[in-house]
């Protein structure tokens, strides 16, 4: 009778957990209208259970002129969970430069809409020139003309000209982030600073860290404000 008895309890143990493991599973939601509707979204079960968390059409639309986020990612644009992708206009005013920066989590496609805009871009340590220097990428593009920034290069890109340009860039993912590089460096303190660059540099103008950029990228900025009988702003 024992032995009988445990291969019963030993059979309806197995019977349960067969049924339980064949029961359809479902997660408790309830809790998740506290998180934020991106967050939502990434813990949607399925991709078309997403929809029902986006239900007015104008879910599917972002405005670059009415947003407070210069870029259409996962956080300011929700729709775009799932998508792996995101996008950004940049406007570059006459003579202006972008900060140096570099994406670490996307490459990143760069396109002009209108305008002129001249680019460099710093590959990976390791990648020379014809006489063993670090290489640097440079690009000079007109109106439908693109070139790409890799994920994790160092990258700037200068309005040359007087007048305004516009470009387009798209990134193979929903949050790409940016890090200044230049910012960010001169967030370190003084010491690691000074070993680095071989001095502790003060200040933000563009004279006192010009060695800290590309050097052909100052001059067209400063070759481009005599141009356009612009002045320097005092930083």
């Amino acid at each position: 009778m024992g032995a009988k008895f445990v291969s019963f309890i030993s059979s309806a143990i197995l019977a349960f957990s067969s049924l339980a493991a064949a029961a359809p599973q479902h997660r408790d939601n309830g809790s998740t209208s506290r998180l934020s509707l991106t967050a939502q979204l990434q813990l949607a079960d399925t991709a078309a259970q997403r929809y029902s968390l986006l239900p007015d059409d104008k879910n599917f639309t972002f405005s670059f002129n009415q947003s407070e986020a210069p870029f259409a990612n996962r956080q300011s644009f929700p729709a775009l969970v799932g998508t792996g992708g995101s996008m950004a206009i940049a406007e570059f005013p006459p003579c202006s430069i972008g900060f140096l920066h570099l994406h670490p989590r996307a490459a990143e496609l760069f396109v002009v809409v209108s305008g002129h805009v001249h680019t460099e871009m710093v590959p990976e340590a390791g990648v020379v020139d014809g006489s063993g220097k670090q290489r640097v990428i440079r690009t000079e593009l007109g109106p439908k003309q693109m070139t790409f920034f890799p994920m994790g290069s160092f990258h700037t890109q200068v309005n040359p000209e007087c007048e305004p340009a516009m470009a387009m860039a798209s990134f193979p993912s929903e949050d790409s982030g940016a890090s200044a590089v230049v910012g960010q460096t001169f967030a370190l303190n003084d010491n690691i600073i000074e070993s680095a660059f071989g001095q502790s540099i003060q200040g933000q103008d563009i004279d006192k860290v010009r060695h800290a950029l590309p050097q052909g990228m100052v001059t067209k900025v400063e070759s481009c404000l005599a141009k356009c009988g612009l002045k320097k702003r005092a930083l």
